[in-house]
């Protein structure tokens, strides 16, 4: 009965009058209209590139910004929100800059804190919906939807930091390659370096965003835009005077450069192409591609699986108990290793106090023997010391006898002499 329920085909009926339900479109529209959008760009290059500035001249407004130094340790990425307003539209629009990134001397883990971020945001968004009680209708949902990356201008080719950061993002993240600061470069330069740029990100594996081409009223565009890639910007805030009238641009000597003039740079085509004709599908993308994905290794990685064609029904049930026996088990695992690891260091520390002990002992007695030497040498220094005295003492005692006795002769003389004279 099942099996024939689901090989029913669908009737196609005809209503004998008006329903009400192709309102459904304009309910839509007012609804997101009613709670608005939300909008999250990346912006990944060398410090001084030319990013918050793209930012400013994009969205015809001036964000808050810190100067960068060029001295940072590691790459710090730094998020902003800002609330927009256009018509009846709002938006909630983040902006990241990756502050520090390619100005250490070794690059290698230079992508490492943005794949985190991206990730972070990824982790939070599954934590909401995992929740027993959400709230994703007002959840405000900081994923991560086009990944600008700036492409130094003066250089004939990729760097190798560019190379490894995009193939470490690209299954992350939608990334749209922009080369900054076109206006440094020649045409014929530029369009080498586009060419050469392109064939290194092919070669490479590098899977860029491609503008969608499914839908009839944009394929035309989309499928030229393409070709395109990637876009040679220039950003500038400054309104500089050309012919009669003011432009965005910027003043040079030679002359001046319009960033809404298409011969000039691309920076209405990226304009065009990410804000005014593709932002809905890059919204789309980063939840039906980058996000699936990450949801699908995370949910296998916790032990849950889709129904099979032969396997049998799925069991939240089940896989939760299955889940808890595992993690038990490698609890009770962990515990006794740390136990083991306990003992194993117990017997060490005491093995390390017994040998401290036993050297301790040593030099005790290694004092000890020294302090009977000492008190040994003083002894026999102190009775050489009595001896030397005695023996002075005697000599001394010797000495005033002989002086006694000189003396007494010395005064019996002169008496005889008298007594002689008196005869």
């Amino acid at each position: 009965e099942g099996s024939c329920t689901k090989n029913e085909e669908k009737r196609t009926l005809e209503l004998s009058g008006h329903v009400g339900f192709d309102s459904l479109p304009d309910q839509l529209v007012s609804k997101a209209s009613a709670q608005g959008f939300c909008f999250n760009i990346l912006c990944v290059g060398e410090t001084g590139i030319g990013k918050s500035t793209l930012m400013n001249t994009l969205f015809n407004t001036t964000f808050e910004n810190e100067e960068a130094s060029h001295y940072g340790q590691m790459v710090e990425l730094r998020p902003h929100t800002y609330e927009l307003r256009e018509s009846n539209v709002n938006l909630k629009l983040t902006v990241v800059h990756t502050v520090g990134f390619g100005d250490q001397i070794n690059k290698e883990q230079s992508y490492k804190p943005i794949l985190e971020y991206i990730d972070a945001q990824f982790a939070k968004f599954l934590e909401e919906e995992l929740k027993i009680k959400r709230s994703l209708f007002n959840y405000h949902d900081t994923r991560i939807h086009i990944c600008l990356y700036f492409i130094a201008p003066n250089g004939h080719s990729l760097k190798s930091l560019d190379l490894v950061t995009m193939k470490k993002l690209d299954s992350k993240v939608n990334i749209i390659p922009v080369i900054a600061k076109a206006d440094t470069v020649s045409r014929n330069e530029l369009e080498k370096l586009k060419i050469k740029v392109m064939s290194e990100l092919v070669s490479n594996g590098v899977q860029i965003y491609q503008f969608p081409t499914e839908d009839e009223a944009v394929a035309e565009i989309n499928s030229s835009m393409n070709t395109l890639l990637p876009f040679a910007v220039v950003g500038s805030v400054d309104d500089v005077k050309v012919g009669n009238k003011m432009v965005k641009g910027r003043l040079y000597p030679w002359g001046s450069v319009e960033v809404e003039n298409e011969k000039h740079c691309d920076f209405v085509k990226l304009r065009e192409m990410v804000l005014r004709v593709n932002m809905e599908d890059l919204r789309e993308q980063t939840h039906a591609r980058h996000y699936e994905l990450y949801r699908r290794c995370k949910l296998e990685e916790m032990g849950f699986k889709d129904t099979g064609t032969d396997s049998q029904s799925f069991s939240l049930q089940q896989t939760y108990e299955t889940k808890r026996k595992e993690f038990i088990v490698e609890l009770q695992r962990k515990e006794e290793e740390m136990r083991q690891m306990f003992v194993n260091k117990v017997k060490e520390t005491e093995a390390e106090l017994k040998e401290k002990e036993k050297e301790l002992h040593e030099r005790f007695e290694q004092l000890k023997r020294m302090h009977q030497e000492e008190k040994k040498n003083l002894e026999e220094k102190r009775r050489e010391l009595e001896e030397e005295m005695n023996a002075f003492n005697r000599r001394k005692v010797a000495a005033e006898t002989l002086m006694g006795q000189a003396l007494q002769g010395c005064s019996q003389q002169p008496f005889k002499k008298d007594k002689d004279k008196k005869k």
